[in-house]
């Protein structure tokens, strides 16, 4: 089985749970505040700010049995660069303070889930970071054109409000 079927296979779960999750079903269905999308906007930039710097750190734990993968997460962290300042835009284009969430903490979830993703680097297998990324890159990308839309019509935002979704 090759690493990316296995990925695939062990995080199915995981990932058909996050789609089922409250939050997100609800806005599937056009039942999102404006505060609501604030706040997650405001957690995906404490996330995402850590997107570049775990991609590094991967890549310097990576075994001598996975060097292949330093090409390819290059290619990742130049994709990478700058997207917590697209939320930061959105934040400020849906009418938040960017300079709040900039300077602000991250909840306790996303901190936790931030430090795990290190700490998974840096003392079990930093191959282990890709099951993160897979849930939430995977899932977003299924998601974010219907979410998108389910979000800014009912608030009546601005596309300038969506660049990271």
């Amino acid at each position: 089985m090759s690493f990316y079927q296995q990925l695939v296979e062990q995080t199915a779960d995981t990932r058909m749970g996050l789609l089922g999750t409250p939050i997100i079903q609800g806005c599937l269905r056009g039942e999102v505040s404006l505060s609501s999308y604030l706040a997650f906007l405001r957690e995906a930039y404490h996330h995402v700010r850590h997107t570049v710097p775990l991609l590094h750190a991967c890549k310097a734990a990576l075994p001598e049995s996975n060097l292949w993968l330093r090409g390819p997460l290059d290619e990742y962290i130049e994709e990478e660069q700058g997207h917590d300042e697209w939320i930061l835009n959105d934040i400020r284009a849906a009418g938040g303070d960017d300079a709040a969430v900039r300077n602000g903490p991250p909840g306790h979830a996303t901190e936790v889930m931030v430090a795990y993703a290190y700490d998974t680097i840096a003392r079990r297998n930093p191959l282990g970071f890709f099951g993160m990324v897979h849930v939430l890159e995977g899932t977003s990308v299924s998601l974010a054109l219907l979410a998108a839309d389910q979000i800014q019509k009912p608030l009546q935002l601005p596309d300038a409000a969506f660049s990271y979704l």
